[in-house]
């Protein structure tokens, strides 16, 4: 028997809910529209009851709810639900620019309507009708059945109301950190459980389509953001973590970094051979080439770009299977790898740990860390699986490796009352931005490998820091959210140039960084102010180069990502020059720009000083023996490249010292 859906919104509220996501994506009248992609307004899809039901699924705080309430109610008092369409865009923007919480509210429904709108499948079809007018060509091969793809990794299930495990080592989190530890740890011959909060998915179930991925394989069904609205986070949940869905983008730490990390933190080792050998024997494992590099539109025009500013440019070294690898499919790869060529953690270390008698538990968050005598005694942790079955999970062990990623591994050690004062502090998260070029001919986008080239020609403008320029997974949803509003038409008119359009992403080694704490359940609280100086510098700086380059490598016309739209037009009086200094101005606060981030580090950072890191230079809690740091979490500061080869060197080198003890 099914549970009643709660009703939020009341009959008046909802029609108000369906007049604004049709403000957002409306009818809009045209000569010509074979696909019926003018024509079809938000409520065609159903979009305002998915939003409603969102708001009923008992995930949204009920103060956040009373606001979304007062929000509709604040609309149809202006007389919303009955306005003309360019009156009702009128009123929207009048409520984003008066009131920071109306601009929160309408931002996030906005969001969630452009989400749906552009990557919600048509139960039928599989697809989703706006597909075709904006380029997309969506999933491009059937998954292979369970039996020619079989789930390798065996698994423990509880069969009553408690599961209790005793172990050498547990292992929370199963990603680039704690894949490689408990690989490493079970090789060893230690008896090791691996906890992992998402669920186990392979290429049998990666059907390439994003909405899918978001809820199944990315933490918080990947629209998490920041307290303040800041930065959008996203990352993996699922056993592999984020190297299932991330990009492969396998670079190497920078030399001045791990330089920094020694003198300054004390990680010894790390500036010379004896990190290379960790680097090294990480790469073999998880196959880095650039046999697996090809270079599609977006990656195409960075090199144009850099080449006519002469800047630097390179070719990405990426963690495939040669043997597997797809580049059509390689488009899809941030919704887990249909073709399998991906070599994770789940195809790598965690086999390598099962293989040698690991023993699994997916489903299963971690609670608290369990303490006697001042040291590690194991975990408590609750399982809950999609048919509803819950069980408490007690892993005794005398070694407890956290590794659930830097914006949950502080968490669970606050939740746990250990790591001294810095747990949560010195969260970093490389901000990232993106300029959305426009060209005469197709891109692409959706072809080949989300990323093969980068350049750092800006790694360092100040004392090590800087940033980095690369190019993005093509993802319609995400799109429709990143595209700026002014109004329906234009937005529309924007996303159906899809073909033609590259986007370029600045991705910032930040200096500032922000906090994780937790609230009264227990649950994380993420805050990022983009405040630091030279931050913000460093960021303006690298929306000026986006621009240049993509108005180097031909590009007609330019968006960046700014809530009220920054247009250029090739031919127009403006010069490149006046539009790179335009969109440097423009504001940066929450809501009026859309920041993002991939990368997570730092929160539970390793060093010699217990007030300003959790853990030792290895990774052993300063105050609890036996609890170790197996994640990005680790990093002393941020890494300033595309973190997952770093994540795994460390906890490699982590692995070590463990079995050592």
């Amino acid at each position: 028997m099914s549970t009643p859906v709660a009703v939020v919104l009341s009959e008046l509220q909802q029609a108000t809910l369906r007049a604004l996501v049709d403000t957002f994506a409306p009818e809009v009248a045209v000569d010509d529209d074979p696909a019926g992609f003018w024509a079809r307004k938000a409520s065609d899809l159903g979009i305002d009851v998915a939003i409603a039901q969102q708001l009923s699924s008992g995930v949204v705080p009920e103060d956040q709810l009373e606001g979304m309430r007062q929000l509709l109610d604040g609309l149809r008092a202006e007389g919303f639900d009955e306005a003309p369409q360019a009156a009702r865009e009128a009123i929207v923007h009048g409520f984003m620019d008066a009131d920071p919480g109306a601009l929160a509210g309408l931002s996030g429904l906005r969001s969630l309507t452009f989400l749906l709108f552009y990557a919600i499948p048509d139960p039928t079809t599989g697809r989703n009708p706006n597909w075709e007018t904006i380029g997309y060509p969506g999933p491009r091969a059937a998954p292979p059945s369970a039996d020619a793809a079989p789930k390798t990794i065996p698994l423990v299930r509880p069969v009553g109301d408690t599961l209790t495990l005793i172990a050498d080592a547990v292992v929370v989190g199963s990603g680039s950190g704690g894949g490689v530890i408990a690989g490493k740890l079970a090789a060893a011959g230690q008896e090791v459980v691996v906890l992992e909060a998402g669920g186990y998915y392979n290429e049998s179930d990666f059907n390439q389509l994003e909405l899918w991925a978001y809820e199944h394989l990315y933490r918080a069904g990947g629209v998490a953001q920041t307290a303040e609205g800041q930065v959008a986070l996203m990352t993996g949940a699922n056993l592999g973590g984020g190297s299932t869905i991330n990009w492969s983008n396998c670079l190497r730490t920078s030399d001045w970094v791990r330089e920094e990390w020694e003198r300054d933190h004390g990680l010894e080792g790390l500036a010379g051979p004896q990190f290379d050998r960790h680097l090294d024997e990480v790469s073999a494992r998880i196959g880095v080439t650039t046999d697996c590099s090809d270079d599609n539109g977006p990656n195409q025009r960075l090199r144009e770009g850099a080449d006519k500013l002469g800047m630097s440019h390179r070719r990405i070294a990426r963690n495939a299977d040669a043997g597997s690898y797809d580049a059509d499919l390689s488009g899809l790869s941030g919704f887990g790898d249909v073709t399998g060529a991906k070599l994770g953690t789940l195809k790598t270390y965690l086999q390598d740990a099962a293989d040698a008698g690991a023993r699994f538990v997916v489903n299963c968050r971690v609670d608290r860390v369990l303490v006697e005598g001042g040291r590690a005694a194991g975990v408590e942790g609750t399982y809950l699986d999609a048919e509803g079955r819950l069980a408490r999970v007690v892993v005794r062990a005398p070694r407890v490796v956290v590794a659930a990623g830097a914006l949950d591994t502080p968490a669970l050690l606050l939740r746990s009352s250990i790591g001294g004062p810095a747990a949560g502090d010195y969260l970093r998260l490389h901000p990232a931005t993106a300029v959305i070029g426009i060209y005469d001919e197709p891109q692409r986008a959706w072809w080949g490998p989300p990323q093969s080239a980068l350049s750092d020609e800006h790694r360092d403008l100040a004392d090590g820091y800087g940033y980095l320029i690369e190019t993005g997974h093509a993802s319609p949803g995400v799109t429709g959210i990143t595209m700026p509003w002014e109004t329906g038409r234009q937005h529309k008119e924007d996303m159906a140039r899809g073909p033609f359009t590259s986007a370029l992403i600045v991705v910032l080694r930040d200096r500032g960084h922000g906090r994780v704490t937790i609230d009264g359940a227990g649950n994380p609280v993420h805050t990022y102010p983009l405040s630091d100086g030279m931050d913000q510098a460093h960021f303006r700086h690298g929306l000026m180069t986006l621009a240049r380059m993509h108005e180097a490598a031909g590009a007609q016309e330019l968006l960046s990502t700014h809530r009220k739209r920054q247009h250029w037009v090739r031919g127009s009086e403006e010069s490149i020059d006046a539009y790179a200094r335009r969109i440097h101005d423009a504001p940066l606060s929450p809501f009026e720009h859309m920041t993002f981030s991939a990368h997570h580090m730092g929160s539970a950072r390793m060093g010699t000083d217990p007030k300003t890191s959790v853990a030792g230079p290895f990774g052993e809690l300063h105050d609890t023996p036996g609890v170790w740091i197996g994640d990005g979490s680790a990093f002393p500061t941020a890494s300033g490249t595309n973190p997952m080869l770093t994540i795994m060197a460390l906890a490699h080198r982590t692995a070590e010292a463990i079995a050592a003890t």
